[in-house]
C-alpha cells in the first residue's frame, strides 16, 4: 500500500526554535494537541550533542505515540532507530536513501530532499516513500544553495506514484495554491512559529483538507 501523507507536515526545527526562545517539546506538543499526525524533528546544530538529540527525539516520539502521530528524524537514520521514530529525511548531501533504508528497516519512512528535475527522477526510482520539492518560494530557515523553484517543480514531480511534499517559504497564504499544484503534503517551518499562537496556525492548515 503506498504511504498516505497528511496535508500538513510540521518541521521542529531545533536550531530555529534556540534562536527564538522557544522549547521544541512544547512546540511539538502543541502541534499534536492541535492535530498535526506527522512532525519532522530537524537539528543542524550540535548543541546538547548526540545524547541531547536523541533524548529529544525520543520525548516527542513518545507524545507523539499516545495521538497516533509518526515523527521523522532529518538526517539521522540511527537516531530514528534509537528513538523509535516512524523514519528518517535524508537530503542530496546526507547518506543515500538506500542505505537509510538500509538502517531504519522496510517498514519505516524514509523522505528525500530533491531540487531540480534530475533529482526528481532519481528519488522516484529509488527506495525513498516521498519526494520532497524544493525550495518553492524563498526561505531564509535553511540554505539550500538552490534559487526558489516556484510550483513548476511540483507539478513536474506531482502524480508519479509516490507522495509530493512541497517545502520553503510555505505558508497559510500559499499553501492552497501549493496544494492545488499536486503536492501532497506540506512541510512548513517558519510559519507555524512564526504566528503568535502556533497551534492555532496548525488548526488553520489542517482547515485546508
Amino acid at each position: 500500500m503506498s504511504l498516505v501523507l497528511p496535508a500538513l507536515y510540521p518541521i521542529i526545527d531545533v536550531d530555529l526554535c534556540r534562536m527564538r526562545g522557544l522549547d521544541p517539546l512544547a512546540l511539538a506538543r502543541a502541534f499534536l494537541d492541535a492535530g498535526a499526525r506527522l512532525l519532522q524533528v530537524r537539528q543542524k546544530g550540535r548543541e546538547g550533542g548526540d545524547a541531547g538529540r536523541l533524548t529529544l527525539v525520543r520525548t516527542v516520539v513518545a507524545a507523539a505515540r499516545s495521538v497516533e502521530a509518526a515523527v521523522i528524524v532529518n538526517d539521522r537514520a540511527d537516531i530514528a532507530v534509537m528513538a523509535g521514530a516512524g523514519g528518517v529525511h535524508v537530503g542530496q548531501q546526507d547518506i543515500r536513501p538506500v542505505d537509510a533504508r538500509a538502517i531504519v528497516g522496510p517498514e519505516a519512512i524514509v523522505g528525500i530532499s530533491t531540487h531540480d528535475r534530475k533529482q526528481i527522477d532519481e528519488a522516484l526510482g529509488g527506495p525513498a516513500d516521498y519526494v520532497a520539492v524544493g525550495p518553492v518560494f524563498r526561505t531564509a530557515t535553511k540554505d539550500t544553495g538552490y534559487e526558489p523553484r516556484g510550483l513548476e517543480l511540483v507539478r513536474y514531480a506531482a502524480g508519479r506514484g509516490k507522495p509530493v511534499v512541497a517545502i520553503g517559504g510555505v505558508s497559510r497564504t500559499n499553501a492552497g495554491a501549493v496544494l492545488a499544484a499536486g503536492a501532497d503534503s506540506v512541510a512548513v517551518v517558519s510559519d507555524l512559529v512564526s504566528a503568535a499562537d502556533p497551534a492555532a496556525r496548525v488548526r488553520e492548515f489542517l482547515s485546508m483538507e
